[in-house]
């Protein structure tokens, strides 16, 4: 009978164990509420040179512009409200490879961006 109460005790304690680990996990990378509001005012705030700078004529700056501020929102998108920030190794890999893809999409399209005929 003590055997059996060893044994529970054991694996008590290793579940005790996993449960912490998996506490003290996400306990230390907890943000404040204060800097999901400085994000969303961040977001709010590209939002707001995005759509000021759409009436605008800044010439071929103008798809550079509205991308590099697309890729900033995406990157605080990702690593504060998806918690890319604080994930392991892969996942910061996968996403890095999308990255990749993605520029290599972009400069395609700049490609075909410099064969077109300007409309007037």
């Amino acid at each position: 009978m003590s055997h059996l109460n060893l044994s529970n005790t054991e694996e008590h304690i290793e579940r005790e164990a996993q449960h912490e680990e998996v506490h003290l996990e996400h306990a230390e990378h907890d943000t404040g509420f204060g800097t999901y509001i400085l994000v969303w005012l961040g977001l709010v705030g590209l939002t707001a040179i995005t759509v000021t700078l759409s009436g605008i004529s800044l010439g071929s700056l103008t798809i550079i512009t509205a991308l590099l501020i697309a890729t900033i929102k995406t990157l605080l998108v990702a690593n504060y409200f998806m918690h890319v920030k604080f994930d392991t190794t892969i996942f910061k890999v996968f996403i890095g490879v999308c990255i990749i893809i993605f520029l290599t999409m972009i400069v395609l399209t700049f490609f075909d961006l410099t064969f077109r005929n300007p409309l007037i």
